[in-house]
């Protein structure tokens, strides 16, 4: 299945960087609820059903939808066809707090950070992939040429880190930018 440039898509091939991201929720344990940013074709939840029982996805491709449902039929139910920006976080889990995990295409990582603000009451943990440039605007202070309105709202209410970096020849197709 090819990578549609209308939904961001730049699949992670790496198995061992997607073991690594879903172990990187630090406050989830077995029993919390996860939600699955933009699975794709599954190469970050295959780690993260067996960790979390209750994962739920969203994900807007119609196609990877199917896909989804014939290579993870333990997530029957589970997945949310839809716009992330889109859907109610409240009513994901019943109104029940969640943690936030995904790959994050670069052009809608900051409308996911608003969005994941705008329900913070919901969402103790994200753990997310983005592009650096973005990683370094999310985790950049005061004074710094990166430091911005995602910054500060971001910092308001949760601690950013950078966790590790990913070169970008590990996606198909390797996202244009200028720093892995």
């Amino acid at each position: 299945m090819k990578a549609k440039k209308s939904f961001g898509q730049h699949f992670l091939n790496r198995e061992a960087i997607a073991e690594r991201i879903a172990g990187s929720l630090l406050g989830a344990t077995p029993e919390s609820n996860v939600l699955e940013v933009g699975p794709g074709r599954g190469m970050l939840t295959q780690f993260l059903l067996p960790r979390f029982p209750s994962l739920k996805a969203v994900e807007a491709d119609r196609d990877m939808v199917a896909y989804l449902g014939k290579h993870f039929p333990q997530l029957d139910g589970r997945i949310l066809e839809g716009d992330f920006l889109q859907t109610p976080l409240d009513t994901v889990f019943e109104g029940q707090p969640f943690f936030l995990i995904g790959n994050f295409p670069y052009n809608i990582s900051s409308q996911i950070l608003f969005h994941m603000v705008r329900y913070r009451s919901l969402v103790p943990e994200m753990v997310g992939m983005f592009q650096k440039e973005m990683a370094d605007r999310v985790i950049s202070g005061p004074g710094n040429k990166t430091y911005g309105v995602i910054s500060v709202l971001v910092q308001a209410y949760y601690q950013g880190k950078l966790l590790f970096g990913v070169d970008k020849s590990c996606f198909s197709p390797p996202p244009k930018c200028n720093r892995p």
